[in-house]
C-alpha cells in the first residue's frame, strides 16, 4: 500500500520542478552569472556585465514558470517578490520587471531586441534566442 501512495507522488513531484531557461538575444555576448542575473531581475543592476543596457522581462505572477524562477534564481517567494517590488515601487526607487503572457510572447520579444533578458519553460527554447542559464 505505502509504494502505491510514493511512486504517484514521485511523479507528481518531477512534473511540477521543470526547468527554467534564462533567455537573450544571440548577439548578445554578455556572460552571465546566476548572481548578475538577480541583480538584473531585482533592479539592483540596470545592465548587463558588458555594460549594455538590460531590459528585465518576467512571466505572469502565478505562472509555474514565474514560480520556479523566484525559486531557483531570486530565492524568494511570490508573496516576497511582490512586497519587494512594492516597498521600490511606493518609495519611487524602482520599477518592476514588465510581464509578458506567454513563452512564445518572450520568445518573440527576446527575439527582436540585444538588450532584453527573459525566462521561459526550458522546453519552449527555440533558436531564436540564446540560453545562458538554466535552473
Amino acid at each position: 500500500m505505502k509504494k502505491m501512495f510514493w511512486v504517484p507522488l514521485a511523479l507528481l513531484s518531477l512534473s511540477v520542478s521543470a526547468e527554467v531557461a534564462v533567455v537573450v538575444h544571440p548577439s548578445n555576448a554578455a556572460a552571465l552569472s546566476p548572481e548578475a542575473i538577480a541583480q538584473i531581475y531585482l533592479g539592483r543592476s540596470k545592465s548587463f556585465p558588458d555594460g549594455k543596457a538590460a531590459l528585465p522581462l518576467g512571466q505572469p505572477e502565478g505562472s509555474k514558470t514565474n514560480e520556479q524562477f523566484n525559486e531557483k534564481v531570486l530565492n524568494k517567494s511570490g508573496s516576497q517578490i511582490k512586497a519587494y517590488w512594492s516597498k521600490l515601487v511606493f518609495t519611487g526607487k524602482g520599477t518592476p520587471p514588465k510581464e509578458v503572457s506567454s513563452d512564445a510572447e518572450m520568445l518573440e520579444l527576446v527575439s527582436q531586441n540585444p538588450n532584453v533578458i527573459g525566462y521561459i519553460d526550458k522546453a519552449a527554447v527555440t533558436d531564436k534566442v540564446k540560453v545562458v542559464a538554466t535552473f
